[in-house]
């Protein structure tokens, strides 16, 4: 019985996961490369994400969460009730709400004093990309955003050199979300993998990914299609470039798992509020709509994960 939680909760978790979680680095990427073939942009990924879990599972003696499941031992006893979180998951990405996947599926594993760090880490987080992303689309939305800016780019010279920066950024961001989301994947297996254990998690990750990339992101990518000029390749590589670099400074910070959600949706915001501000200023108020709404949709999973987590310590007693 104990395998079987241990399996199921890890597929479960890898496609809620994953398909929640993913849009947040491809999305842009997906948007922009709409009109190449699915398998060719899943290669790209599918590669990245092979050698970051090798590398992870070598670095760290077996360890693929890089250090990040340290405090958040695997139970002794697993019991059915571990499942509730990961099937809420399931369930709420089916309906492509994006909520944090940290929080709804490592909070029934963690103590409250790591909740606590969780939350404050990912608060931390939204702040610095709603900071970060506001102040730079204030100085280069003029430069990019704009409608004369747009019209360059139809110049094909500058489309080669973009695509090349694009595929850059979207490769560095997706290896550092895998770093930090990579305990979320893998809370529900052993803290140090074997060889045979590390090949068939790696299988069914690649397998999972190819549906997403088939499906071109599923109802999640909507988040990213509604926000302005997404398909902008220039947009597209600076804000991959901005969360790429966000995530690697938060990862150094502290081993603390953190919600990688919260930060995309602040880099979303500060760059829709300054492109608004400064070209589309009769917008600005259903910018702030979007920008509310997103929100309020990313704290949906911090209710429900700690409803979640009551629900089980309940259960325990």
């Amino acid at each position: 019985m104990q395998y079987i939680i241990f399996y199921v909760g890890f597929i479960i978790t890898a496609y809620a996961v994953i398909a929640n979680d993913v849009i947040q680095t491809l999305g842009t990427f997906l948007a922009s490369n709409k009109k190449k073939h699915w398998a060719l942009l899943w290669l790209f990924a599918g590669s990245i994400l092979t050698i970051t879990l090798f590398y992870g599972w070598y670095s760290h003696n077996g360890d693929v969460s890089y250090g990040r499941l340290d405090k958040i031992p695997l139970p002794n006893e697993l019991q059915w009730w571990y499942l509730l979180a990961p099937i809420s998951l399931l369930v709420i990405t089916r309906f492509g709400i994006p909520v944090s996947t940290t929080f709804m599926i490592l909070s029934v594993f963690s103590t409250s004093q790591i909740i606590e760090k969780m939350i404050l880490k990912s608060v931390l987080g939204y702040a610095l990309a709603f900071i970060i992303s506001l102040l730079i689309y204030l100085a280069i939305s003029k430069i990019f955003e704009s409608n004369v800016a747009l019209r360059l780019m139809k110049i094909k010279k500058q489309k080669k050199y973009w695509l090349l920066a694009q595929w850059f950024s979207t490769g560095f961001l997706w290896s550092q979300w895998l770093i930090q989301d990579f305990a979320n994947i893998y809370v529900f297996l052993p803290r140090r993998l074997q060889l045979y254990e590390l090949l068939l998690s790696l299988g069914i990750i690649l397998i999972i990914t190819i549906y997403i990339f088939k499906s071109r992101g599923g109802k999640i990518q909507q988040i990213v299609n509604q926000k302005s000029n997404i398909e902008n390749i220039r947009s597209a590589t600076i804000i991959d470039l901005c969360y790429g670099i966000l995530l690697y400074i938060l990862g150094n910070i502290s081993p603390i798992p953190m919600s990688t959600t919260w930060a995309f949706i602040g880099i979303l915001a500060g760059r829709e509020i300054a492109i608004s501000y400064l070209l589309q200023r009769e917008k600005l108020k259903h910018t702030y709509k979007i920008i509310f709404k997103d929100l309020a949709k990313v704290n949906i999973g911090l209710i429900v994960s700690i409803l979640v987590a009551f629900a089980i310590q309940l259960l325990k007693t």
